[in-house]
């Protein structure tokens, strides 16, 4: 494992582990940090190289100061730290893995530098969490000032709930896991970040990203619709496929973690994860 310790890289915790032609970019979504990932990590890194990161609103980002809400108060200021981040570490052509916020987050920075990208494999992404005429987002807009609302007036009780509704609830280690991650972050960064994603529109950019995409779905997510899997499947004007995962809750990478490779390997023509782990 190469652990970076300068510029932005270090910032953000970069670590890039594994060795190969191909590189492939884990970026986490919201509250979690670059932990989510540790359950595929090491298959993967036995064939490619993989950078892991953690974004600068996480609670494992060491430099408070870096976060600024303003700056951060849209996906493009997080697609130019993507951009700067791939080109420090001068790595081209990459799959980038993006859940849920980086889903749109790596779609953006893809439009700015097609050159970067060679996939995107978007994980319970979503453009827009609202509904909308035409459009079923998943929440209406009292729900999304509730969320808020309880983000502000009691963090840690609302962590714990939040952790418990978004994870599959038949899987109590990663339920556990994911709060642990929401507690760490600082409320005064999560309630502007919760504010970023969930007032988000990125519906218009979608007909611009050319670079070919995987959207990856749960059967059962409380956070995004399955129509919303197959309204970016029609609406992205590059080469676009749905892959559904069989399993509950947001979190397919930690409660269904093989099935998640199952769709890697054959995107990335590796070998079957046979001797994984469960």
């Amino acid at each position: 494992m190469v652990v970076l310790e300068k510029g932005l890289s270090g910032a953000l915790n970069a670590k890039v582990t594994g060795s190969g032609d191909e590189a492939i970019i884990l970026a986490h979504g919201f509250g979690g940090d670059q932990s989510v990932w540790d359950k595929i990590l090491p298959y993967l890194a036995k064939h490619c190289r993989v950078l892991v990161f953690d974004w600068i609103f996480s609670g494992a980002v060491q430099d408070p100061s870096l976060f600024d809400p303003v700056k951060y108060s849209s996906y493009d200021a997080f697609a130019n730290d993507l951009i700067s981040l791939i080109d420090e570490l001068n790595l081209k052509s990459s799959v980038f893995v993006g859940h849920s916020m980086s889903g749109m987050i790596g779609c953006i920075a893809s439009i700015k530098r097609p050159d970067l990208f060679k996939r995107l494999i978007l994980v319970g992404a979503s453009p827009r969490y609202i509904n909308a005429d035409g459009y079923e987002g998943g929440f209406n807009n009292a729900e999304i000032e509730d969320i808020i609302s309880n983000m502000e007036s009691n963090f840690y009780n609302w962590a714990q709930a939040f952790a418990s509704a978004v994870v599959d609830a038949k899987d109590p280690p990663s339920v556990d896991m994911f709060s642990k991650c929401l507690l760490r972050m600082r409320p005064e960064f999560a309630v502007p970040v919760a504010k970023t994603v969930f007032y988000s529109d990125e519906r218009d950019i979608l007909e611009k990203v050319m670079t070919p995409c995987i959207i990856v779905q749960t059967t059962r997510d409380i956070v995004v619709p399955n129509s919303v899997a197959y309204y970016m499947q029609e609406k992205i004007k590059g080469k676009s496929t749905v892959e559904i995962i069989e399993t509950d809750g947001h979190f397919p990478h930690l409660t269904a973690h093989l099935q998640l490779l199952d769709v890697l390997t054959a995107v990335m023509n590796l070998n079957e994860p046979e001797n994984i782990s469960t």
